[in-house]
């Protein structure tokens, strides 16, 4: 038995600030962290965390105006994006963003299997990994408010672990000189054969991607408009701080070379280590159960919309509102990235594919504000200048990082984007895609005016108008009207009501038929029915109407009954 209707049972702390900083606050900032500031320096590891979190802070400022405006439903980003630019691009976009999500479950079990290993050394690591990922599922399928209220739990061990990290001021002696800007000296895995500012970025920018972990569960939440914006911006700062402050603990309680060169220098040097290690073991098993409730979700609002083929069962509820189905082959795609053992390949792509999908929401916020569409009315406003940063900033850093795997992604992206429009499924109406050509479409007249008060004969193309009373005067011209319009003509068709209701209706069938077989060419054809049975009164008055309009029509089309006419000339 399948739940209908999601029961929505998660506020703004539990459904998104508390997945958010669990994400965002993980493994990188307990072992990778020291290793940026013994690299970059203070000032390179401040720029560091200031760019990735200028990226973030605008994804998140954009995604919750967007979600203040609209009623955003299950799949997070893939919901919103689809809402505004079309199912296409929204799939797009969520597919790679939903496998992305998967994989990093293993990404993230990997680093909960290090942090064990100090404890249980001699234990083979791929059966560890294993065991960590059942356990991780096991809580997933109990129920996701019971992963929930773990999560809680682990909140606190990691509030704990920072203490004890922040102890250690008052716990070392701090003799060492702060190294303002650093040398780049490496890391062990390269000998220390040097680095680069934007190779360390690198490193530690998977360290703010949890900033949608929240928004990916926004078919649970009770009130996603007020949840997703509070949860997900004050999440955030509070993280950004966290990372900023223990920037120069790092460089007070160790020097350049240690920071370099101990992955553990924060455990080694901290109040307390085993509440420390408790803290990383802690972030890491949030993080994948956290991302291992979300990409479900996903995958269950992308098969809901019939985005992948034959994927019904996998929209499908349990009659406590999971998807179980998701979740099963969720798990499949977490035992395969497990079994590649070394993900340092795949890493980079996950990375390009939360870029692209971080610019995607901020190209939506961007698009809607720029239309100025009445429709468009968020509580939270923002400046126009926070989603162009946002997109700029993702795009320029994907291709920083890797310009090879930066086209790749967006290649693969493109493709996809393609299939799914060869697909042809069913748009969800209300999009700004319309909005958007319309805006462009006036923004072009208005120019064109300013240039031109007549059409240019240069640009002349054959606009009709043709008015038709029966199906027949169309049907014996379609050949000869698609000659001259085609390819970049315009016809636009008068339909005269008639007194007939049967008469009226069968002409309006032929009407939509035909219009569907002009359109099948790409040529530009509309058909309006006008409430007058007088043939010449109603072309008059039309040719009249549209003289003032700025592509009026250039040929009057008729088909004449050569036997008898009703025009008088």
């Amino acid at each position: 038995m399948e739940a209908k209707h999601k029961k929505k049972t998660f506020g703004t702390l539990a459904g998104v600030f508390t997945p958010t900083t669990l994400t965002i606050l993980g493994v990188i900032m307990y072992i990778r962290q020291p290793w940026v500031v013994g690299n970059a320096g203070v000032i390179g590891a401040l720029a560091i965390v200031l760019i990735s979190v200028t990226i973030t802070l605008t994804t998140a400022l954009s995604l919750s105006s967007i979600t203040t405006n609209v009623r955003i439903g299950s799949g997070g980003a893939f919901s919103l994006i689809s809402q505004s630019l079309g199912l296409e691009i929204g799939g797009a976009i969520g597919v790679p963003f939903y496998f992305a999500q998967a994989i990093a479950v293993a990404m993230y079990i990997f680093g909960f299997r290090e942090g064990l290993q100090t404890l249980t050394p001699d234990i083979d690591p791929f059966i560890l990994d294993v065991s960590i990922f059942f356990f991780v599922m096991l809580i997933a399928f109990i129920s996701t408010s019971f992963a929930f209220k773990i999560q809680y739990v682990i909140l606190g061990v990691i509030v704990l672990s920072l203490v004890s990290i922040y102890g250690a001021l008052f716990t070392n002696e701090l003799n060492y000189s702060v190294e303002w800007f650093g040398k780049y000296p490496g890391s062990i895995e390269n000998n220390f054969d040097g680095s680069s500012f934007w190779i360390v970025f690198a490193v530690f920018f998977p360290a703010v991607t949890g900033v949608m972990a929240g928004a990916n569960m926004s078919g649970d939440l009770t009130n996603p408009r007020k949840s997703i914006p509070y949860g997900t911006i004050s999440s955030v700062i509070i993280t950004t701080i966290i990372y900023i402050s223990l920037i120069f603990v790092a460089a007070l309680i160790a020097s350049p070379g240690e920071l370099a060169g101990n992955y553990n220098i924060f455990i080694d040097k901290s109040l307390y280590a085993p509440i420390v290690l408790a803290g990383l073991l802690g972030a890491t098993l949030s993080s994948a159960l956290g991302s291992f409730v979300g990409a479900p979700r996903i995958l269950s609002a992308l098969a809901e919309k019939r985005i992948l083929p034959k994927s019904q069962k996998l929209a499908k509820l349990s009659k406590r509102g999971e998807p179980v189905n998701a979740m099963l082959i969720t798990a499949v795609i977490v035992i395969i990235g497990i079994s590649l053992r070394n993900l340092n390949t795949v890493a980079p792509i996950l990375t390009m594919f939360f870029m692209i999908t971080y610019a995607t929401v901020n190209i939506v916020a961007l698009v809607e504000q720029s239309l100025g569409l009445p429709s468009y009315r968020p509580t939270l406003k923002i400046p126009i200048i926070i989603p162009a940063i946002g997109a700029l900033g993702s795009i320029t850093i994907m291709f920083v990082i890797n310009v090879i795997v930066a086209l790749f992604s967006l290649g693969f992206i493109v493709l996809f984007y393609l299939y799914l429009v060869k697909m042809n499924i069913k748009s969800i109406a209300g999009d700004s895609r319309s909005g958007l050509f319309t805006a462009l479409a006036e923004w072009a007249t208005k120019k064109t005016n300013n240039l031109r008060q007549e059409r240019e004969v240069r640009s002349w193309r054959p606009d009709l108008l043709m008015p038709v009373s029966m199906p027949k005067e169309l049907r014996s011209s379609f050949k000869l009207i698609h000659s001259i319009i085609y390819p970049k003509g315009s016809i636009k068709i008068l339909a005269l009501r008639h007194e007939n209701e049967i008469e009226q209706k069968n002409l309006e069938n032929f009407l939509k038929n035909a219009v569907k077989k002009f359109k099948e060419s790409e040529l530009s054809v509309s058909y309006t029915t006008i409430d007058n049975t007088d043939f010449n009164t109603t072309v008059n008055v039309s040719m009249q109407s549209l003289n003032a309009a700025f592509f009026k029509p250039n040929i009057i089309f008729v088909s004449i009954d050569t036997t008898t006419s009703n025009l008088n000339y």
